[in-house]
């Protein structure tokens, strides 16, 4: 039943991996694929591996690890719905209705420094999709604008790396309790600015960056700003707010993330409910939280929950491990990888190349099976790093990409072509200064 486990997830893998060819949902596989591997664990009667290393019954095992993707799922259904509450309200037109440059340059860097903020503050999916609908009133030609979005992209997962509430990975780590929010930022901050300045450099050098943005009727009128509604401001204080306290509120009470979320949502939802949004009361239902849930995207969760679901299954099937004791077979593999390649850094490169090709979530789950390293060791941090800006050398490597390609129609072969050796020269930059600040 082992080669049957791991065949399940092969196919399941490939099947998400092709799900536009297939023209099927990637849910779907990863549902199938998270219930049929751990049925292939009981129906063989394998041994399992639970979280103290030591074979244990099969029910506790599943308990413990439904319980740590629960943790998960609950943290991003409320960050996800804080924000779709902040967007009902225009709250992001306070940050962009104030951008008023033309000039192709000075409008990329702009682009670049409000995604990697948004990014760390929201997410890397939010601040892509906001940012996206912001460049389609500042920049009409669609030729022009595909940079700028690609180029938000990279910045976007940039931004997501250092901020444990910045990219799924970050959170699935930051929950595991493999970083910790100060060390995260610590030691990530600076190569993350790395990987979004010098790929936005570079392109702000090239050809297709010089002059001024090709304008339209439409384009810096007063119809931007008619966007706000009352209540704009307020919501985005509050959500902003909200999402910045759940960190805090892990340090002062040492409680799961999730616990904060729940508060951070609750005050938020409560906000909403006695503000004014327009001063037509009538129209108030449009702005509710019963409307940012309906939303948000129960797909993508459903998604997290079969994929962390299969992971476990890998991470629990015990085999002989190389000193002749029973390991999780996710360890059996670090064991034979640090044989293999001596170079944990090597690794971790090879990790955030395949993010780009191969969806990271799972990839960094599979990483959390691996190795057994304490909090904040440099290996957490490196993954971390690697797998939230890797994903941006192909337009499918991270949700932010996905994002974007599917609001602006962008070509696979146009991103590869056009954008891919730039957010390579962005992750190879920020793997070169985090190597260098772990040397000193």
């Amino acid at each position: 039943m082992l080669i049957a486990l791991i065949a399940c997830f092969i196919i399941g893998y490939l099947a998400i991996v092709f799900e536009h060819p297939l023209k099927l949902d990637k849910t779907v596989p990863a549902l199938i694929m998270g219930a049929l591997c751990w049925a292939f664990v009981s129906l063989g009667h394998m041994d399992v591996v639970g979280h103290s290393h030591h074979v244990e019954p099969l029910d506790d095992v599943l308990l413990h690890h439904i319980g740590k993707v629960a943790e998960i799922l609950f943290f991003l259904i409320g960050a996800m719905t804080i924000v779709e509450l902040v967007d009902l309200h225009k709250g992001f037109s306070v940050i962009t209705n104030r951008i008023r440059t033309t000039k192709k340059s000075k409008m990329l860097w702009l682009i670049g420094i409000l995604a990697f903020f948004l990014s760390a503050t929201l997410d890397n999916l939010a601040a892509t999709i906001v940012l996206v609908s912001l460049m389609r009133r500042l920049i009409p030609d669609k030729g022009e604008r595909l940079y700028f979005v690609s180029a938000g992209v990279i910045a976007a997962n940039a931004g997501g790396a250092w901020s444990p509430i910045g990219d799924v990975t970050t959170t699935m780590l930051w929950i595991g309790e493999k970083v910790s929010t100060m060390g995260l930022i610590k030691t990530l901050v600076l190569p993350s600015i790395a990987c979004m300045v010098v790929p936005i450099f570079v392109m702000s050098r090239m050809p297709y960056m010089r002059g001024e943005i090709t304008p339209s009727k439409r384009h810096f009128d007063k119809a931007i700003e008619s966007e706000k509604v009352l209540s704009s401001r307020v919501m985005l204080i509050a959500g902003v707010g909200a999402l910045i306290f759940v960190p805090i509120f892990k340090v002062l009470t040492h409680l799961p993330p999730y616990v904060g979320m729940m508060l951070s949502l609750g005050v938020v939802w409560l906000i909403s409910e006695y503000i004014h949004p327009e001063e037509n009361i009538e129209n108030k239902h449009r702005y509710s939280a019963h409307n940012a849930l309906s939303r948000i995207e129960m797909s993508s969760i459903l998604f997290f929950l079969g994929i962390l679901v299969a992971v476990a299954a890998l991470e629990s099937a015990a085999i002989m491990g190389s000193n002749g004791e029973q390991v999780g077979l996710l360890k059996s593999v670090a064991e034979w990888l640090q044989a293999t390649i001596p170079s944990q850094s090597a690794v971790v490169m090879l990790l955030g190349v395949f993010s780009a090709i191969i969806d990271n979530v799972p990839l960094v789950a599979a990483s959390m099976g691996m190795y057994t390293e304490p909090m904040d060791s440099t290996l957490w941090h490196f993954i971390a790093y690697a797998a939230g800006t890797g994903g941006s050398m192909l337009i499918i490597g991270s949700a932010a990409g996905v994002a974007a390609m599917g609001m602006e129609k962008i070509d696979f072969i146009w991103y590869f072509k056009k954008i891919a050796w730039l957010a390579a020269l962005g992750f190879l930059a920020g793997a070169a200064v985090f190597l260098l600040m772990q040397g000193f």
